[in-house]
C-alpha cells in the first residue's frame, strides 16, 4: 500500500503517522456523508468493515477527525446577515484578546491573519444593526482592539466544510514562483 500524504505532525500530543490513499477516501467519504455505515463506508472504500472501523477510530484518536456535526443553513435558522470583522489588536494584547472573544457565542469563527488587520471575524446576525451593536459595543469596546473594519457578506456562493491535499490539483510551474515574479537560479559556477 502506497503512502501518499505524510503528516507527521503531533496532535493532542500524539504523533500522527503518514495518511494513506484509504484514509483520504475514507475522510472524503465522511465529509459527503458523516451518517455514513461503517458498512457501506467500507463498501466504498473498498476494505473490511473491521478495517475500516480501526481507521476511522485511529483517525479519530489522533485528532486527525476532529468531531461529527450537523450543517446548519444559517438563513433558515434566522441568521442571514453575514459579517467579516477585521480586528487590529494592540501589542501585548494578544492572549487576553484571545481569551474573551472565545468565550463571545456571537462569532462564528476567528483566523489570525497577516496583512493591515491581525484577525477576521465572521459574525451572524438576524439584522445588520445586531451586527453593528455587537462590533462596535462589544468587539471594538474591548481594551485589547486598536481599531475594527466590518465587511457584510452579500452572497455566500459555496463553502466546503474542509479540504483534503488529495483535492487539490498538480499545478506544475517553470522556475519558482515568487508572488507575480519569476525566480530563476544562476547558473552553476556564477558566483552569488
Amino acid at each position: 500500500m502506497s503512502r501518499k500524504v505524510a503528516s507527521g505532525s503531533e496532535v493532542g500530543g500524539q504523533k500522527v503517522g503518514p495518511l494513506d490513499g484509504v484514509d483520504m477516501r475514507i475522510l472524503s467519504e465522511l465529509r459527503d456523508d458523516g451518517r455514513i455505515s461503517m458498512a457501506v463506508l467500507a463498501e466504498r472504500v473498498n476494505i473490511s468493515r473491521a478495517g475500516v472501523y480501526t481507521r476511522v477510530q485511529s483517525l479519530i484518536s489522533t485528532g486527525v477527525i476532529s468531531g461529527f456535526s450537523a450543517r446548519v443553513d444559517p438563513e433558515k435558522v434566522g441568521l442571514g446577515i453575514c459579517a467579516l470583522v477585521f480586528v487590529t489588536v494592540h501589542p501585548q494584547a494578544w492572549e487576553p484578546f484571545r481569551d474573551k472573544i472565545t468565550d463571545m457565542p456571537d462569532i462564528e469563527s476567528c483566523r489570525i491573519t497577516t496583512g493591515e488587520h491581525d484577525a477576521m471575524l465572521v459574525v451572524r446576525a438576524s439584522e445588520v444593526g445586531e451586527i453593528h451593536n455587537f462590533v462596535i459595543g462589544v468587539v471594538a469596546a474591548l481594551a485589547e482592539v486598536k481599531s475594527v473594519e466590518t465587511v457584510l457578506v452579500l452572497d455566500e456562493v459555496f463553502e466546503r466544510p474542509f479540504l483534503l491535499p488529495i483535492d487539490l490539483p498538480s499545478r506544475e510551474t517553470q522556475g519558482k514562483q515568487l508572488g507575480l515574479t519569476r525566480y530563476t537560479r544562476a547558473r552553476e559556477g556564477r558566483g552569488s
